[in-house]
């Protein structure tokens, strides 16, 4: 149970299905809602936010409920109305988020002890990761598969255009802190 609402949670968010394993811990305050949730972990990972998302935590499914264009299920509950206390409140130890419906990156995100964070302070920082988040709309985990073969093999169909989308070169373990760091002062998300 949280003391107070200036409490801080630490997350760990993996993404599954992902050899080797991509993950960031990320220190969150424990007021912020599930909607500012996304937007974290939307940087940390590296997404670009261009599809839609859900938490679920045990039986809740939780999201976006007011965008008109969603024929939105009766069961989805208003991401604005959970904070990160509220899923510890519930006694879950990890929670899911799903990101792009289509492609169905799915996160698992795990609650660790706050003991795991030695930098002082209550804002929302990234205090470790490995592994570079797959370019959007890869296909999810077995496209991504497909997308690395792609890259290694010069003789591949689809080689020339990965190479062109990404610029040159994929290094599946880049991950640089003080950039996700920064990313999030920029979207406002840090102090």
């Amino acid at each position: 149970m949280l003391k107070n609402s200036h409490a801080i949670v630490i997350l760990r968010i993996e993404l599954h299905g992902m050899e080797p394993l991509i993950w960031r811990r990320v220190r969150v305050p424990s007021a912020m809602t599930l909607r500012d949730l996304h937007a974290v972990v939307q940087r940390v990972m590296g997404w670009q936010d261009s599809h839609l998302h859900e938490f679920r935590v045990d039986d809740a499914v939780i999201g976006i409920v007011d965008r008109q264009e969603l024929d939105t299920l009766e069961s989805l509950e208003d991401e604005r109305k959970w904070t990160v206390s509220t899923v510890v409140e519930t006694g879950a130890t990890d929670f899911e988020y799903v990101y792009d419906f289509g492609d169905h990156w799915l996160h698992r995100i795990i609650m660790e002890p706050v003991t795991r964070s030695r930098v002082p302070g209550t804002g929302v920082l990234c205090l470790a990761g490995e592994g570079a988040c797959p370019p959007e709309d890869v296909g999810g985990p077995p496209g991504y598969a497909q997308f690395l073969d792609a890259l290694a093999d010069p003789s591949h169909s689809e080689h020339k255009t990965y190479v062109d989308r990404v610029g040159g070169v994929w290094d599946i373990k880049a991950f640089d802190l003080n950039r996700v760091n920064l990313d999030l002062r920029a979207a406002g998300l840090a102090r």
